[in-house]
C-alpha cells in the first residue's frame, strides 16, 4: 500500500473510531457524574451506615484496576443471563470507575465550602436538595475545575482500555490497521496523534472554563 493511500485511509479509520471514543467518554463521564454526587453526599452524609456504603464504593471502585472492571462486567452480565452490547459493558464499567474518582473530587469542593454558608441556607428553609443543587454542586465544580478538567483528560486516554472488550475505538482500531497492513509503527503513531489532539482541545476548553471561573 502506498504512503500516500495509508495514511488517508487510516485516517478515515481513526477520524470514525474517534466517534466511539468520545461517546465512551462522554457517557461515561455524565454518568460517572450522577454516581459521583450520590458517593459523595453519602460519604458526607450525618448517618454513619451511609458513610460506610460510600467508603465502601470508594474503596472498591478506585481500588480494582479499569481493565479488571471492564473484564469483570464483560463477562459478568452474560453469567447473569444479561446480554449487552460491549460497548454497553464498557461504558457500565466506565461509569461505575468515573463514579469513584469524580466523587473523591467533589469531595474535597464539598469540604471547601464555609460551613456558615450551607447553615444559612438551612434557615432560609431550603430544603437539602435545593442546597445539593444550588449551592454545593456550583461551588465544588468551581473548587475543584482543574482537577476535573485533568480527570476528564485522564478518563479519554484511559478508554483506550475498552478495547480489551472488542469496541472499535482509537486503540482497537489501530491495532486493526496494524494487524492488516504490517505497518504497527505508523498506525500507532497516528492513534498516538487522534488521541493528543482530542486531549488537548479538552485542555484549551479546561483553560477557557477556569478563566470564566476565576472571573465570575
Amino acid at each position: 500500500m502506498q504512503a500516500e493511500s495509508f495514511f488517508s485511509s487510516t485516517l478515515f479509520f481513526l477520524l470514525q473510531a474517534s466517534q466511539m471514543t468520545i461517546f465512551v467518554s462522554a457517557v461515561g463521564l455524565l454518568v460517572g457524574f450522577v454516581i459521583a454526587i450520590a458517593v459523595v453526599s453519602a460519604c458526607l452524609s450525618p448517618t454513619a451506615g451511609a458513610r460506610r456504603m460510600g467508603n465502601l464504593y470508594t474503596f472498591v471502585f478506585r481500588g480494582i484496576p479499569l481493565l479488571v472492571q471492564l473484564m469483570l462486567a464483560f463477562y459478568f452480565l452474560p453469567a447473569l443471563g444479561i446480554q449487552v452490547p460491549a460497548w454497553a459493558a464498557a461504558v457500565l464499567a466506565v461509569s461505575l470507575c468515573e463514579g469513584a474518582y469524580i466523587g473523591e473530587i467533589l469531595r474535597g469542593g464539598f469540604l471547601g465550602i464555609p460551613a456558615g454558608q450551607i447553615e444559612a441556607c438551612q434557615m432560609l428553609g431550603l430544603s437539602k436538595l435545593d442546597i445539593l443543587v444550588r449551592i454545593k454542586i456550583p461551588q465544588a465544580l468551581k473548587l475543584t475545575a482543574p482537577s476535573l478538567v485533568n480527570e476528564v483528560i485522564l478518563l479519554v486516554k484511559a478508554s483506550s482500555l475498552v478495547s480489551v472488550v472488542g469496541v472499535a475505538e482509537i486503540t482497537r482500531t489501530a491495532q486493526n490497521i496494524a494487524a492488516s497492513t504490517f505497518r504497527p509503527l505508523e498506525a500507532y503513531a497516528m492513534a498516538g496523534l487522534a488521541y493528543m489532539v482530542l486531549c488537548g482541545m479538552l485542555a484549551a476548553l479546561g483553560h477557557y472554563i477556569e478563566r470564566r471561573y476565576r472571573e465570575a
